[in-house]
């Protein structure tokens, strides 16, 4: 059975994860090199050499899936648009700059709704600035900034903080 270490914590100097509202509001531009979809596909799938940028955030990946949400008025209509996004999923080499943060894991999924953003696979690992979180699975709940940390199989959770000189003394 896998140990499990949870690990609360915030970055001490970074700003708050929860993006303002112009953040919100920016278009996402994503680049590929194929992508793979139709009228009624309930994804997006975005393969090979993938870059999304949304204002100061950027994810590259092997692959990008963009589920969509359905139409309130028919469960069979997809509609796309930015508000239309229910989850965005990344696989493979997954790097992201988010937050004055860099994570880089296997697989990122982001739930739009509950604006929960999970990174997975072995050696996953958050950096910010000289202070970094490394685990199995990472959970960033950005709308309070909190971050779960759980470990796998026979490797542990691993942080490192900086204390800017204050020590414990």
């Amino acid at each position: 059975m896998a140990t499990v270490f949870m690990a609360v914590f915030a970055f001490a100097d970074d700003p708050p994860t929860d993006p303002g509202p112009n953040d919100a509001n920016k278009k996402i531009h994503i680049t590929s090199d194929s992508l793979v979809t139709g009228n009624d596909a309930k994804y997006a799938e975005f393969i090979g050499n993938v870059k999304a940028t949304q204002g100061s955030d950027v994810i590259t990946a092997d692959r990008l899936r963009i589920f969509f949400k359905k139409t309130p008025q028919s469960n069979d209509k997809l509609i796309a648009d930015q508000e239309s996004i229910a989850k965005i999923v990344a696989i493979g080499n997954v790097i992201m700059h988010f937050d004055n943060k860099v994570a880089v894991a296997e697989q990122a999924v982001y739930i739009t709704a509950t604006r929960v953003l999970v990174f997975s696979g072995p050696n996953s690992k958050i950096v910010s600035g000289s202070d970094s979180v490394a685990g199995e699975k990472i959970t960033i709940y950005r709308a309070n900034g909190r971050i779960n940390v759980e470990s796998g199989g026979e490797k542990r959770v691993n942080a490192v903080f900086f204390s800017g000189g204050e020590g414990l003394n």
